[in-house]
């Protein structure tokens, strides 16, 4: 996190469309807190990181549905990822577009499932728009509110390094047994 921050207020806005392409939730949140120091611009990075990540998802659906033969050797041992990523677009149908952008682990392979289907592109390239605009509008506005209190936490975080790793370790250790668990082959034999 605090390579990001370097990294943006450093080189700020390409870093921040950079890191939006493919996802970008760290980065926008940075630019936020940023916007809040007074490093970089808030409306600026909303509209920056909304482009950038629109952009992202519609290249990797783009690249999914008309380069299958390239992208399917990638999600070999993805297949149950894929699968949780079809089961939540059944689920949830539209709205999947807008919540994958907030879930870590899936957020590129909804894209590239929603590719592979038979879906409109031109309803999930506006979808995608709108999606992507009111994430970068959440997580921006909500870290420059938040700004204060993610100050105060890079401070002390800072002066205990030790920390820190192990918050980060339990924080994706949780989400990769998430996805375990959701993505786990389930015996459907009879006992």
């Amino acid at each position: 996190m605090q390579e990001m921050f370097t990294s943006l207020s450093t080189y700020g806005y390409a870093i921040l469309f950079l890191y939006s392409l493919g996802g970008g939730m760290v980065a926008i949140i940075a630019a936020g807190i940023l916007s809040y120091a007074g490093k970089m611009d808030l409306t600026t990075s909303i509209i920056v990181a909304s482009i950038a990540n629109a952009l992202g998802d519609t290249m990797l659906i783009y690249l999914s549905r008309y380069n299958k033969h390239m992208i399917m050797p990638y999600l070999k041992n993805h297949k149950r990822k894929m699968a949780f990523s079809h089961i939540l677009m059944k689920k949830y149908g539209d709205r999947i577009i807008f919540i994958q952008k907030f879930i870590y682990g899936v957020k590129t392979l909804v894209p590239i499932a929603i590719g592979l289907t038979k879906y409109s592109f031109v309803k999930f390239s506006i979808l995608n728009v709108i999606s992507s605009i009111a994430w970068a509008v959440i997580l921006g506005v909500g870290s420059f509110y938040m700004g204060e209190i993610f100050t105060n936490a890079i401070s002390y975080f800072s002066s205990h390094g030790w920390i820190m790793p192990i918050v980060m370790f339990t924080l994706f250790a949780s989400i990769w047994m998430y996805l375990q668990k959701v993505t786990k082959k389930r015996d459907i034999r009879q006992k």
